[in-house]
């Protein structure tokens, strides 16, 4: 049995990708996605909740708040980072794992994260890490 709360945000970027395979993505363009957080738990915690959904948003908030309204190719921790939506979601999802570990979101007992992008209603990535 495993319980989720998923809470929700958004992100705006500019980035171009490296590589052929991304044809005209390799030039500079801008994408929005929606982005969920899920965090698992095989129990609930004493006041029966997976992870306070208030600490939770705000975690999101503030981490996708730093790689919103920016050209990812500018920014120093991501150089040579080839920001795919599959690899946006790997830099969110251990953002928020480490702030888990930090006890930023006062559970330690979750057992996983996973948070997905949509770029649109027809293409989505997800990532999860185990905790």
């Amino acid at each position: 049995m495993t319980f989720a709360v998923t809470v929700r945000d958004h992100l705006m970027i500019a980035h171009s990708l490296r590589g052929e395979v991304f044809g005209p993505a390799q030039r500079l363009h801008g994408a929005t996605y929606v982005v969920d957080a899920s965090f698992r738990a095989a129990q609930l915690d004493p006041n029966g909740i997976v992870v306070d959904i208030g600490r939770a948003s705000a975690a999101l908030r503030e981490i996708v708040g730093a790689l919103s309204y920016r050209n990812l190719d500018d920014e120093p921790d991501l150089e040579g980072v080839n920001t795919t939506t599959e690899r946006l979601c790997q830099i969110i999802g251990d953002r928020l794992a480490a702030r888990v570990r930090d006890g930023g979101l006062g559970r330690a007992g979750l057992t996983g994260i996973a948070v997905t992008l949509r770029e649109s209603h027809i293409a989505w990535a997800s990532y999860e890490v185990a905790m």
